[in-house]
């Protein structure tokens, strides 16, 4: 018996008015996240899902953006939730890891404040309670002296230590969904193992699902039970991480997984590579977005593929089986 998904996205568009016209930037995204799931969707720069986890949170705050579609969470619709019972949830049974930290956190404010402040706004504690949580957190992360680190502002850390901070508040009231936009940019690699270990711990003691953003596929491997590539805003194939990596169907999925350095077999003088470059969102062409990329290209790609779910698999291309 299937269980109810915490996180339910169906056909959601993001668009942007411009001098031009509408600017659709994620069209017809959708998928689900499970309670306890992990769903790492991935692809270049500039596929959508930085803006996709932004109307997610609601925090796209420009006035000329359109969203529409249906975003649920534990059946509460978020787009059409008063603003005040959405910043509730925010940071509280939502909390997000945004990509750039420096311009997440405040400048004015010590970061041990920021913490603290979040803590109490969705905790029933005291500020001693709290301060002591935040500091605990930032030693979780790996920070040396955190009671020191607690009490500097944002620009007298690096990127590195801002990134953990902002982690740790993520973190701080344990949250039934995280969304993580790239957590583990500009960390060594000990620190990123430390910080996927404390997103899988995130997961086993208090049951809370993530939707983890990134480029890597190492980090997918690692710990997504799930997978969504998406492409030029759309979905371009879905389904079980180990599905994925073992017989990717979609075209863009194979490159993505080609340019991977295998620890086994051949050196190969030079890793393969995806020729050419995503479309910026006002040059997409009208049929398959990856058509212009795609070494597998035939005549029907000239019109748009749909999304076809066969069983776990989600694929949209019109050779999907045949590659």
């Amino acid at each position: 018996m299937r269980v109810e998904p915490l996180l339910r996205i169906e056909d959601l568009h993001v668009s942007f008015r411009t001098a031009q016209g509408v600017l659709p930037i994620v069209e017809g995204v959708s998928f689900t996240v499970d309670p306890g799931e992990i769903l790492s969707v991935v692809g270049e720069s500039g596929s959508g899902k930085s803006l996709t986890a932004l109307a997610i949170m609601r925090l796209i705050t420009d006035p000329n953006a359109i969203i529409t579609g249906s975003v649920r969470f534990k059946g509460q619709d978020l787009l059409g939730l008063p603003e005040a019972a959405m910043r509730s949830l925010r940071g509280g049974a939502i909390a997000m890891i945004f990509q750039d930290p420096m311009t997440a956190l405040t400048p004015a404010y010590t970061v041990g404040a920021q913490i603290v402040e979040q803590i109490m706004a969705h905790r029933n504690t005291g500020r001693a309670a709290a301060r002591t949580r935040a500091i605990d957190l930032l030693g979780a992360m790996g920070i040396a002296a955190p009671r020191d680190i607690a009490a500097r502002y944002p620009h007298q850390l690096s990127g590195g230590m801002r990134q953990r901070v902002m982690i740790a508040m993520a973190l701080s009231c344990d949250p039934a969904l995280l969304i993580a936009d790239e957590p583990t940019t500009a960390l060594d690699v000990t620190v990123q193992a430390q910080i996927l270990e404390l997103i899988l711990r995130l997961r086993g003691e208090f049951g809370s699902s993530v939707l983890l953003i990134t480029h890597d596929m190492g980090v997918v491997a690692r710990v997504a039970d799930r997978v969504v590539v998406m492409y030029a805003g759309a979905i371009a194939e879905a389904g079980a991480t180990r599905d994925i990596f073992a017989t990717p169907a979609h075209p863009y999925t194979i490159g993505l997984l080609g340019a991977i350095p295998r620890l086994r077999g051949p050196r190969l003088a030079r890793l393969p590579a995806i020729p050419g470059a995503p479309p910026a969102p006002h040059d997409r062409p009208s049929g398959c977005g990856f058509a212009p990329r795609c070494p597998y290209v035939v005549a029907a790609c000239a019109g748009h593929p749909p999304l076809v779910a066969q069983a776990d698999r989600a694929v949209a291309c019109f050779r999907a089986g045949l590659l």
